[in-house]
């Protein structure tokens, strides 16, 4: 059994919810990340969310996205969680923190306060089935220009994360 950090709206540890439970309803504001892992030709790599996940199943999003155990960094959770889903682990960097709030049909939803964690790695990826369906190393341009022409591809915190270090000067949309 997984548990999940329950914080307030100022990240402040509240409490403690098994995963499942903290994401039926309207969901439980709980603490997560989500991982950019970029390689030396300024891709970054894109996993499509296996069939089996209960929110967004099949639905495209950053490297990694997952949620730290009581008292672990962010960083070291997302290095944890790379491992454990893409066979590979890289340096993260917190680079930025969002909150938000998404429903999946009547299913639940993520209430999150989301880190955003950045890397870079250049080797090979070997996903795990149960957590990742497919990867693609994709351009950054190509990314936004999929994200505006198919907004439904991809999930939503993927979406917000992009738009955030993009208008912050993080990440830069090439043509």
């Amino acid at each position: 059994m997984v548990n999940l950090v329950l914080v307030d709206e100022n990240d402040n540890q509240v409490g403690i919810q098994e995963k499942v439970a903290a994401h039926l309803g309207d969901g439980e504001l709980h603490r997560a990340f989500s991982i950019l892992v970029f390689n030396d030709k300024g891709e970054t790599l894109v996993t499509q969310r296996s069939a089996d996940k209960m929110l967004w199943p099949l639905v495209w999003d950053s490297a990694c996205a997952s949620h730290p155990f009581e008292n672990e960094a962010q960083e070291t959770a997302g290095e944890r969680r790379l491992t454990e889903e893409l066979g590979f682990t890289c340096r993260l960097e917190n680079v930025d923190t969002f909150q938000y709030h998404e429903k999946y049909k009547d299913i639940g939803a993520e209430n999150e306060i989301c880190a955003i964690l950045v890397g870079y790695y250049n080797g090979e990826v070997h996903p795990v089935a149960e957590e990742v369906a497919d990867y693609k190393w994709m351009s950054v341009r190509d990314v936004f220009d999929d994200m505006a022409a198919n907004p439904d591809k991809y999930t939503i915190w993927f979406k917000i994360e992009l738009d955030r270090l993009i208008a912050k000067g993080r990440i830069k949309v090439q043509n």
